[in-house]
């Protein structure tokens, strides 16, 4: 069975509005993450949900003029709060840090705050957590103690370093790393990282829509069979042999050990 541990299906149906129809032709067991309230009452009983504060949220509060930021973060982070203890999600996520440009950067100690907030909820109501990391990987090797209490960590779209990883596991982090169409885009340390790391840290993901092919206006779960055929055969380039059949396997059971 394909999986796809990230995506958006609130934000794909506006751009494919068979995106529901292609999922269950193809199969796929699909994590549901949203930002906002309404989009998590989008996601039907065929997705596994996750909600979070997406460490964008705050510069977009921003770039919106939006007063109180302070104020509209702590009452998402209630929400969160509540939707974990009456177990209406999954996981924790996305959640996590970036710092890609001068205005997220501008946001880092909001970043700060709600991410140690949502971990605490992860670790409270025993949940999985999704990691969105971008120039911010010094912050979760910082913050590994206590990612190591985690029931599991998944790094959304792994663009780290196989080295990167290793430590992380060799730190006691329960870690899963996804990848998508990043393999296909010649991101150097993502093929590295999906060719040596041991397979059953492995999961695929579609972030649908926001990473798409080459050439693609949006991306969605028919990525997912060329998504599996490539990781096989980079894989398989280093001597980790395996074909897409198992690998395919290898990654459902990963998926279904971190979302049950």
């Amino acid at each position: 069975m394909y999986t796809d541990c990230h995506c958006h299906p609130y934000d794909l149906a506006e751009v494919f509005k068979e995106y529901d129809e292609e999922r269950k032709r193809l199969g796929v067991l699909a994590a549901a993450s949203s930002c906002f309230i309404e989009e998590l009452e989008y996601i039907n009983d065929s997705f596994i949900p996750c909600f979070a504060i997406h460490p964008q949220l705050p510069a977009m509060y921003i770039k919106n003029n939006e007063l109180q930021i302070e104020k509209k973060l702590n009452e998402h982070l209630q929400i969160i709060n509540n939707l974990a203890k009456d177990k209406k999600i999954s996981a924790i996520g996305e959640c996590g840090f970036d710092l890609f440009n001068d205005l997220y950067k501008e946001t880092e100690s909001y970043q700060d705050k709600i991410f140690a907030s949502q971990l605490e909820i992860a670790l409270q109501y025993d949940l999985p957590i999704v990691l969105h990391v971008r120039k911010a990987m010094f912050k979760i090797f910082k913050l590994s103690k206590f990612l190591s209490k985690c029931k599991s960590v998944i790094f959304h779209s792994w663009s780290g370093t196989y080295e990167e990883a290793a430590s992380l596991l060799n730190c006691g982090v329960n870690a899963y790393f996804s990848f998508g169409n990043t393999i296909k885009l010649n991101h150097k340390q993502a093929i590295r990282s999906c060719s040596l790391l041991p397979a059953d840290r492995l999961l695929t993901e579609t972030d649908a829509p926001y990473q798409p092919q080459r050439g693609k206006q949006f991306s969605s779960w028919s990525d997912l069979p060329l998504i599996l055929e490539t990781a096989a055969a980079l894989r398989s380039t280093v001597g980790n042999i395996i074909t897409k059949d198992e690998l395919e396997k290898q990654i459902e059971l990963n998926f279904r050990k971190v979302f049950h």
